[in-house]
């Protein structure tokens, strides 16, 4: 009864959202901070009337909001059901086992792998140089269908530089597909929806779970050439003609017009982080340089598995990868100063 191509499926396993009692969550990237005000006016002013109706079927107001912010047109702009949709449907568009396997790193969003399974595509984890960065000498003159990085990468954080992705563009074949993955990217980094008009072969993927704290509605989007941007349509067409409902739409809309309010709360959240890497640091502790809303970071003499259990009696939860090479480590997402505060003097007992 069950399809034999089941067996060899290995789910993405999410982090954990316990519902056992009340803990700083400081494991799964979430923002610590409220949506922008305009989207708590329109959720409590809404004419419910309107859910009798099916959504806009392209998210036009959505990708023309996103398209004005980006300073592109709105044939440039794919919306789906949170990025996780958007990087399934770039799997199954752009990435084709006849051409060889897909590239990423060593070290990155667990998702990707899972994704590589479900469409049968092989691929190829790109070791990272010893400080966990990224060598884009590593990617070149390789038999591949296509890349995917995610800038900032997760789970380290550490971010590759407009000018080393540009110089990737440059040298990469043009008929493969380059997919950038910005989840974090608001957090510090240069985005690289700027070389879109010059580079065809460039996707950019984003969210709006970790800026806009919308991580509760399930919403993303994909930046790129107007026949990249088809070819996503055709393929979300072909699986559900209604990738973003009504309420998403305008709450996504609202953000992004809303902008000053995200670059407020991602500026603070910048400033939290340094804080805590400061006083970490001054307590032993070793950190990847992050440009991301989260860090990741190890005690030397204590594993990561044995960090994140002392952290979970304490009622404080982090992300811990049982993963050979990075196994000593924990991520933290970036929370308020005050949770944070409270995770240093939890440490400082270590």
């Amino acid at each position: 009864m069950i399809a034999n191509r089941m067996k060899s499926l290995t789910p993405y396993v999410p982090g954990e959202q316990p519902q056992d009692g009340k803990y700083i969550k400081l494991n799964t990237n979430e923002n610590p901070y409220p949506p922008a005000p305009a989207i708590s006016k329109f959720l409590k002013e809404m004419d419910i009337t309107n859910l009798k109706l099916y959504p806009e079927p392209t998210s036009v107001k959505l990708r023309t909001a996103i398209a004005e912010a980006e300073g592109l047109k709105p044939d440039n702009v794919f919306a789906g059901n949170g990025s996780d949709e958007v990087l399934s449907f770039i799997f199954y568009a752009f990435f084709d086992a006849d051409f060889g396997p897909v590239l990423f790193p060593e070290f990155t969003y667990s998702f990707y792998p899972v994704y590589s399974a479900f469409y049968n595509i092989p691929f190829t984890k790109v070791s990272l140089k010893d400080d966990f960065s990224i060598n884009i000498e590593d990617y070149l003159n390789r038999k591949t269908t296509g890349m995917i990085i995610p800038n900032p990468n997760a789970p380290t954080g550490v971010y590759l530089p407009i000018n080393e992705i540009r110089r990737l563009l440059e040298r990469f074949p043009s008929d493969r597909l380059v997919a950038i993955d910005e989840a974090y990217i608001a957090f510090g980094g240069e985005s690289a929806a700027g070389l879109i008009n010059e580079f065809d072969n460039l996707l950019v993927i984003r969210t709006f779970s970790k800026s806009s704290s919308l991580a509760g509605i399930r919403l993303g989007y994909a930046l790129g050439n107007e026949k990249l941007i088809q070819a996503l349509t055709t393929a979300k067409d072909s699986f559900n003609s209604y990738p973003v409902d009504y309420i998403t739409q305008k709450c996504g809309e609202l953000a992004v017009k809303d902008a000053e309010y995200g670059n407020d709360i991602a500026e603070r959240i910048i400033a939290t982080r340094k804080r805590f890497v400061a006083a970490a640091s001054a307590l032993g502790w070793e950190i990847l340089p992050s440009m991301a809303n989260f860090v990741f970071a190890k005690k030397p003499g204590r594993s990561g598995e044995e960090i994140y259990t002392r952290l979970k009696k304490q009622k404080i939860l982090v992300r811990f990868f049982n993963k050979p090479g990075i196994s000593d480590f924990v991520r933290i997402t970036i929370g308020t100063d005050e949770e944070m505060e409270t995770l240093l003097s939890a440490i400082k007992t270590f």
